[in-house]
């Protein structure tokens, strides 16, 4: 059989119709490409090849599915490529605010190839260090030849905590979103109700909801934990088929995702009235949850308004149950994928509030099942920065007074 291998590209360019409405306007990938290219010019670099989801999406609007296939987004000081495997055929091209290069898989490393085919002979290349496996910083050494590579990961990163007022609007809609998600749940509570029915009637108002309010997106990877009794003793454990029953404590958490970007709710529930000791716990938690609420302000540290919310927790004798931070950044892909490190609520980050970050309050702590108490306690708000002060904009009512459904 005659090789035709010497006929078939290794890269290539396909358009496959106009143009998809981007997530932002054109202005706003072009700052941040500004933004991008500052940070070359100021760590020497000539080209940069990002290739983790969140950073890929921020600077060219295009959020790729991997299935095991390489990504990236190639700039330098003059251009700008989405890099995508030739099973997406003319879906990146259409979602990328830039040039777009197909790769074909025909051959191994075609990736590599295209990449290089954007930047050329740079000698000085930045990377994502907390990204860019080792084997492929090998094939990046191979294939591109840098004399010099850098992690500019903290530097990318430090430009996404701060959000744009088109990012703060859509993380405003996706905060009302996520309370649409909350109401559906909580009507669907009831004692005999699988966990994951109730799932799955918040995820699909919220999907519902998305495709009304944003007709131009893709629709994708919103989610629901709902957990009940002891299965509310971790934030991130999968839904189950469990039944409620009466007296039940719930952990209803939603995470609509709108063009990428993320948000949440979480509320601590219960079916039926609480015992005395869940009843103490839960108050405890929502009193920590204000006071955080009323910390976060300009100015005001992340280990600053740790430390005072831990204090609130040592009086009340619950503090060794609190089992991580009190909140972080959200934004593209945050927390899930494209988390915010240098924006979170712990005792070991310094960071300063300051207009245009967007932050959550989440306390929680879990008490063991030999604990008249037993399970996990959280509430859940985002907090937008402003010049103007500070904005709340989760509206789901937490606390005792909203939260308990009839059994």
């Amino acid at each position: 059989m005659e090789n035709t291998h010497s006929t078939r590209p290794e890269f290539y360019t396909y358009h496959n119709e106009a143009m998809a409405p981007l997530p932002f306007a054109q202005a706003e990938y072009d700052q941040r490409i500004a933004g991008l290219r500052k940070i070359m010019q100021d760590q020497d670099l000539t080209a940069v090849v990002l290739t983790s989801m969140h950073n890929i999406a921020y600077y060219s609007g295009f959020l790729y599915c991997s299935f095991g296939r390489p990504y990236a987004c190639v700039v330098t000081h003059d251009t700008t490529h989405t890099i995508s495997a030739g099973i997406d055929a003319g879906q990146p091209a259409r979602r990328s605010a830039c040039a777009n290069i197909t790769y074909t898989d025909w051959k191994r490393d075609n990736y590599w190839r295209a990449v290089k085919s954007c930047t050329g002979g740079a000698k000085s290349i930045g990377i994502e260090g907390d990204h860019l496996t080792l084997m492929a910083q090998q094939k990046l050494q191979e294939f591109l030849g840098p004399q010099k590579i850098t992690d500019i990961a903290p530097a990318t990163m430090l430009q996404r905590m701060i959000k744009s007022s088109a990012e703060i609007a859509l993380i405003k809609e996706g905060a009302r979103i996520a309370d649409v998600g909350g109401f559906a749940i909580r009507d669907a509570i009831k004692v005999g109700t699988r966990e994951i029915d109730v799932a799955m009637a918040g995820r699909d108002a919220m999907e519902l909801e998305i495709a009304k309010s944003f007709p131009d997106s893709e629709i994708r990877d919103s989610w629901v934990w709902f957990q009940s009794g002891l299965n509310t003793d971790g934030a991130h454990n999968p839904v189950t088929t469990r039944r409620l029953e009466a007296g039940d404590i719930l952990s209803l958490n939603t995470f609509p995702m709108i063009n990428g970007y993320y948000t949440a709710l979480e509320r601590t529930l219960f079916v039926g009235e609480p015992n005395q000791a869940q009843m103490r716990v839960w108050q405890a938690n929502v009193e920590a949850h204000e006071l955080g609420l009323s910390l976060i302000k300009q100015g005001a540290t992340c280990s600053g308004i740790c430390d005072e919310i831990n204090a609130l927790f040592e009086a009340h004798n619950l503090l060794q149950y609190r089992s991580f931070g009190y909140g972080h950044s959200f934004g593209i892909l945050s927390h899930y994928y494209g988390r915010e490190a240098g924006l979170e609520l712990r005792e070991d980050i310094d960071t300063m509030l300051t207009p245009g970050m967007v932050v959550s309050m989440e306390p929680m702590v879990t008490l063991p099942e030999t604990d008249a108490a037993a399970g996990g306690y959280r509430e859940h708000d985002i907090v937008v920065i402003t010049d103007k002060g500070e904005e709340n904009i989760t509206k789901f009512p937490y606390g005792p007074e909203h939260n308990i459904v009839a059994a």
